[in-house]
């Protein structure tokens, strides 16, 4: 593996750490109040604004142009979906609400990586 792409990783994941800690702060907060759904997606949302900065500017050393937030929004939104749908495939199979964002982020975290990357790339 080249250095650049090490660097990028390790750099990914220190933004990554710091989008998930909002995402899941914002939701277990508002899981108690509103419909998981909802918590989860507020927290998506706001973590998104933070996440597309820090990882032009800290992962990938690149401008944040429309273009490259255009290719970040819909990796997002691809990456949303397969959250949504496996939080919800892991509260359905038993699997207590403040946890269930857990195992999300363990399967959906490098594929979200590997999306991004390739906007921040190619676009």
């Amino acid at each position: 593996m080249e250095k650049q792409t090490f660097d990028e990783i390790i750099r990914f994941g220190i933004v990554g750490i710091l989008a998930t800690a909002i995402h899941y702060g914002i939701y277990g907060v508002l899981q108690s109040y509103i419909h998981h759904n909802i918590a989860y997606t507020l927290g998506y949302g706001i973590s998104f604004i933070c996440n597309f900065f820090l990882t032009a500017h800290f992962t990938f050393k690149k401008k944040a142009t429309v273009k490259k937030g255009i290719g970040f929004g819909l990796s997002h939104l691809c990456n949303y979906l397969i959250q949504l749908g496996l939080l919800n495939l892991f509260i359905y199979m038993g699997i207590n609400k403040g946890l269930a964002p857990l195992f999300v982020f363990a399967i959906a975290i490098p594929i979200n990586f590997l999306l991004v990357r390739f906007v921040f790339k190619h676009a």
